[in-house]
């Protein structure tokens, strides 16, 4: 059974809303997702009946602790991480890349270098350009080509020298929207005894994520952009999350996650957490089926996640290519990104573009006075604006599909970008 988007989107209270008798569109999803009633269920359940701090004796608090574990496995299990001990929770993406940063900083030294890309959220560039900053290290860029949106690996292969300790990349682009090849990048870096980090944001919400098939060392998340509550995932291999030092308190455990997890967490967040990977769950159990064979090697809870995920990257292909040959018809459109039917597989759909004589900002407020919500401007990805050459242009105009959008939804967006003058 494939997906069924009518279904799908009974699950999501905010999809019901109007205003002023007009249905909202969604549009804004690479900023944030709207969210199933299973997080709300899970977040309330929490709030009222099992509201605690961490490690107490009494009901509320020995509760709240099962909750929290029982997330930590969820997600090893959404990432097929060997062990929920590998899962750290975080306020978002971008803090904990700087804690990370600041405790990797342990293992490197001044003349050493980093490879940052030109297509990265800046939560992916500035938290190592400082730490190499700081340490008096060198930084290398790797750019990607301004005609197919891509990088390119032999470049990659020239950048790398013996002094090189970090690579830190983007699984897939918040702004151009590319997919990258992450399990040839980790073989490249590997063969060099690099760390490499992975900005998987963007990516997570759209297809399976295997860490152990990826073969990187860090990757890191973001619930809310995945239909979940504002929080942060990083998933680290343990050997080198028991080695690496942590900023810590001193009552804080000295294993992980607990020794990443200092201070007292948002423990409803994880609890929202998880409704979202129930909700995953039961798309793999009622509309993924034709899927289940492929994930069949893996525990069960895992395999219909990732199912889940095939069903919504199938859904999302479509979505994609109806938009992007949409926007082409329109005059005087500019898609800055991959544009080819036969190559809807290396982008998640992010479409991002200019349109002549108009600023993006404007053609934000012309679509959100229709409640359609898109973004404008660079979104964080600073670099990517800079090398198109956009940054005094006010950026892009960015629109965002989900699994819960329709092209219903697309083709009204499309009639207003056609009539915009």
């Amino acid at each position: 059974m494939p997906l069924n988007v009518n279904e799908i989107r009974k699950h999501f209270p905010a999809l019901s809303l109007q205003d002023e008798g007009r249905p909202r569109i969604y549009l804004d999803n690479p900023g944030g997702t709207q969210v199933p009633q299973q997080v709300v269920q899970r977040v309330t359940q929490y709030l009222i009946e099992t509201n605690a701090n961490h490690d107490g004796h009494f009901k509320t608090s020995r509760e709240s602790d099962l909750v929290l574990e029982a997330a930590h496995q969820a997600m090893a299990d959404f990432l097929n991480a060997p062990s929920a001990a590998e899962i750290i929770f975080g306020p978002n993406m971008t803090t904990l890349t700087f804690a990370i940063s600041r405790s990797l900083a342990h293992w490197f030294k001044a003349g050493e270098e980093i490879i940052l890309t030109r297509m990265d959220h800046d939560a992916n560039v500035m938290p190592w350009f400082q730490m190499a900053r700081d340490l008096g290290m060198k930084v290398i860029w790797l750019d990607f080509d301004r005609q197919n949106y891509l990088y390119d690996l032999d470049v990659l292969q020239q950048l790398i020298s013996n002094r090189t300790r970090l690579i830190a990349v983007n699984y897939a682009s918040n702004a151009i929207g590319t997919i990258n090849d992450i399990k040839k990048i980790c073989q490249i870096a590997h063969a060099h005894n690099i760390v490499v980090y992975v900005d998987a944001v963007q990516y997570v919400p759209h297809a399976p994520t295997d860490v152990q098939k990826l073969g990187c060392d860090f990757l890191v998340c973001s619930a809310y952009k995945f239909f979940g509550p504002h929080q942060g995932i990083l998933w680290g291999r343990l050997e080198l999350l028991e080695k690496l030092p942590a900023y810590k308190v001193r009552p804080a455990k000295d294993e992980p996650p607990g020794k990443f997890e200092t201070g007292t967490q948002c423990h409803e967040g994880q609890a929202g957490t998880l409704g979202t990977l129930e909700y995953f769950t039961m798309i793999g159990q009622s509309m993924a089926m034709e899927f289940h064979q492929q994930y069949s090697m893996l525990p069960e809870r895992s395999s219909y996640l990732h199912a889940a995920m095939c069903a919504i990257r199938e859904y999302e292909t479509g979505l994609s290519a109806h938009l992007i040959e949409g926007l082409k018809a329109i005059k005087g459109v500019k898609i800055h990104g991959i544009t080819d039917p036969l190559e809807m597989d290396q982008r998640v759909p992010t479409v991002s573009f200019i349109k002549d004589g108009q600023h993006p900002a404007a053609m934000a407020e012309k679509l959100a006075r229709e409640n359609i919500f898109v973004w404008d401007g660079d979104y964080y990805a600073v670099e990517v604006i800079r090398h198109l050459g956009l940054q005094d242009q006010g950026g892009m105009l960015r629109v965002g599909a989900v699994h819960y959008n329709t092209i219903a939804e697309i083709d009204k967006l499309l009639n207003i970008m056609e009539l915009m003058k």
